[in-house]
């Protein structure tokens, strides 16, 4: 039985992402040894689009907000950088940069979501 869902970012400066993810963002998290942290997620989804064979098994991870202008100002303060908002049929989405790993996508979703059925 499948029991949950361990994504994996990989990050040129591995400790600076983790400490974002921990002290920026402050997600829980367990320590699986030597600082090697393991963040608890917050709840998610899991979707399948469309794709030419050629870019098939291709993965992408969003974050998602209720509110998209209140958490990059929530982010902002704490002194996160963000590129510029883009409404997209989905949803508003921005990208926050990641110290050590790049940036990734923070959506306000449009859709029905189902990470709390």
């Amino acid at each position: 039985m499948i029991i949950g869902l361990h994504a994996v970012v990989f990050a040129s400066d591995a400790p600076r992402a983790r400490a974002f993810f921990s002290d920026v963002l402050g997600l829980p998290h367990v320590d699986a040894g030597d600082g090697w942290l393991i963040f608890r997620s917050p709840p998610a989804e899991l979707a399948f689009h469309p794709a030419a064979p050629d870019a098939a098994g291709a993965h992408e991870l969003y974050l998602m907000c209720d509110d998209l202008a209140a958490t990059m100002a929530e982010l902002t303060a704490k002194g996160v950088e963000f590129t510029s908002v883009v409404e997209a049929g989905f949803g508003r989405l921005t990208h926050l940069m990641i110290p050590g790993c790049g940036r990734l996508a923070l959506y306000q979703p449009r859709h029905p979501v189902a990470y709390d059925l």
